[in-house]
Order: C-alpha cells, then sequence, then structure tokens
C-alpha cells in the first residue's frame, strides 16, 4: 500500500468515526437499558476504527496505542462472548502476564 492509499484510508476513517462517535453520544440508553447492547455495539464499533487508524498511521506502531486499542476492543466484546473471558485477556495487555500462560516469550 502505498502512502497516499494510505491517507485516503486514514481519512476515510475519521470521517467514518465522527459519524459513529455522534451517534454513540447520541444514544439515549443507560447500562442497564435494554438496548445499552446497541450502544456497547457503536463503541465497538469506535474502537475497531481507532485500531485501524493505529495500525495505517506512518511510521513504527505505537504499542501503547495498540494496547489501549486491543484493551478497549477486549473489554468492550468480553460482553458479548460467554464462552471466553475477554476481560481477563484484556487485564493481561498490561500485566504481561495472564493466568494460563498466553503470554509471548521474549
Amino acid at each position: 500500500m502505498d502512502k497516499q492509499q494510505r491517507q485516503e484510508i486514514l481519512t476515510l476513517s475519521w470521517s467514518m468515526h465522527d459519524k459513529v462517535e455522534q451517534a454513540v453520544l447520541q444514544h439515549p440508553a443507560a447500562t442497564n437499558d435494554p438496548s445499552f447492547s446497541e450502544k456497547q455495539r457503536l463503541l465497538l464499533a469506535d474502537m475497531a476504527l481507532h485500531l485501524l487508524q493505529t495500525a495505517l498511521k506512518p511510521g513504527q506502531l505505537d504499542d501503547e496505542k495498540l494496547r489501549n486499542n486491543l484493551n478497549g476492543i477486549l473489554s468492550l466484546s468480553d460482553d458479548f462472548l460467554e464462552y471466553v473471558d475477554l476481560g481477563k485477556v484484556a487485564d493481561g495487555l498490561f500485566s504481561n502476564q495472564i493466568e494460563g500462560g498466553i503470554t509471548k516469550a521474549k
């Protein structure tokens, strides 16, 4: 992918991000509201766009931004996937170890 294509995608992603973020801010659901999962899905889309921007940003990949993006995605996804504890995986992004030994050896 050349620089121009990368920039075009980043520009589009900011436009999409603005629309998704406005939808989140305008969504009336509170935590205990039946439609709260729809708001969570919008937040998940928001975090996915942040991950796209982090991945395509020119230069070296920013480890801290990547970790924060993944943490947000895993934390939000945890409510949607009952069979895996994504919260524990998200916590492991910051502790450098996850019970069960799934961290990568250096």
